[in-house]
């Protein structure tokens, strides 16, 4: 864009010229309507990287239109040489429009036409003529030459980074994955996989002493059902774990809030409110949990250990992250001073739980309160959440 303005500047100051001294000459007209050609013609020229009007892929029409610009900006060249002064915006034009090895030699004829005009505006032989003219165009294209190495440079560099990074994401999706199945295998193992084998060996034995021992085999029956019960309660766990029921089959976060509020209000005797600020937004399923998980928590704590009249929940959505805080107007704690509810030292783990659950995602987790004040309980957590988090 700045070149074409220079072009279309230089192009009416030398059309300026022209007409300031041949205005009564007969070719003026032809002059004239010419510059306008030439102007419209340049404007009419893509933008494009070089190589794109030649090479493979080529296009006729475009590469024709760039030789009718040069054409007319010679012949103008050669009937007023003030033109020539158009030459710097069309050198970097020829150069944008065609490789090097095609633009350069087009570029050293143009500089000769340019040398020739100020050559005939001289009044008599001035030996700079033949010396600025080839510098200045040397200059502008070892200029932009080094300008487009370097756009090369970067852009393939910035492809690297791109690949790299969805090597890396790719990797740890893969190292995530592994991580969760050994953590669920050795869970599986030291409590559902123990308990099936109990209850087989029990079974067994049941099976074996019925007709001699009822009272036994009964006795591996009960024991066996117990067991049961236990996998059961584990098999239960493992699933509220991964996946809370509020949050399953497509649940929002939203609903899952506003479905809590409502629960503890009913059964914690306080009534809790729930509001959304901003415009909702997809969250990840690991950071929509995450924040279930955390308000529960804090609901808990609320109820066990505040002494509050209220609560409150409010999820606010932030552009980049999404913070959820949970306020009440209890009897507040100093959680620097290690007293309080769940954040002293040997007292629960549900503060340094919401932590380890917020440091997954890449979030944070800060907590305001004082003694008499009330508490405050703010989860933060970006939109994006960090691959490998669950």
């Amino acid at each position: 864009m700045v070149m074409r303005i220079a072009f279309l500047l230089l192009l009416t100051a030398s059309l300026t010229r022209y007409l300031s001294h041949h205005w009564s000459a007969g070719r003026t007209p032809w002059v004239v309507g010419l510059g306008l050609a030439l102007a419209a013609g340049h404007l009419l020229l893509p933008t494009r990287r070089p190589g794109r009007l030649a090479g493979d892929g080529r296009r006729p029409a475009e590469l024709a239109g760039l030789l009718a610009v040069l054409g007319s900006w010679a012949v103008l060249v050669l009937t007023a040489p003030s033109f020539a002064w158009c030459a710097v915006p069309l050198i970097y034009t020829v150069l944008r429009a065609l490789p090097a090895r095609g633009a350069l030699p087009v570029v050293a004829a143009m500089t000769a036409l340019v040398v020739a005009a100020e050559l005939r505006l001289a009044d008599g032989f001035d030996p700079t003529l033949p010396l600025l003219p080839p510098t200045v165009a040397a200059l502008a294209a070892a200029v932009f030459l080094y300008m487009e190495r370097q756009g090369a440079r970067q852009r393939a560099l910035i492809d690297d980074l791109i690949s790299t990074r969805r090597e890396l994401a790719a990797t740890g999706r893969r190292e995530g994955a592994l991580a969760e199945r050994e953590r669920l295998a050795m869970e599986i193992h030291d409590t559902l996989a123990q308990g099936l084998s109990s209850q087989q060996m029990l079974l067994q034995a049941a099976e074996r002493t019925w007709d001699g021992d009822q009272a036994t085999a009964r006795g591996h029956v009960r024991t066996a059902t117990a067991i049961t019960a236990r996998n059961l309660a584990e098999a239960r766990r493992f699933v509220h774990d991964l996946a809370p029921a509020e949050l399953a089959d497509g649940g929002t976060l939203d609903a899952a809030l506003h479905a809590l509020a409502e629960r503890e209000s009913a059964e914690g005797g306080r009534p809790v409110r729930c509001h959304v600020d901003g415009t909702p937004v997809p969250l990840p399923a690991a950071a929509q949990a995450a924040l279930l998980r955390i308000a529960q928590g804090a609901l808990a704590n609320v109820r066990e250990h505040a002494g509050a009249r209220t609560a409150a929940l409010t999820l606010s959505y932030l552009g980049d992250q999404a913070v959820l805080d949970i306020a009440d107007d209890g009897r507040g704690f100093a959680p620097e001073g290690g007293a309080g509810p769940d954040g002293g030292a040997g007292r629960g783990h549900g503060l340094p739980a919401m932590r380890a659950r917020l440091r997954q995602l890449g979030g944070v987790l800060t907590v305001e309160s004082a003694p008499g004040e009330g508490t405050v309980v703010s989860a933060c957590v970006p939109l994006a959440v960090p691959v490998g988090a669950v």
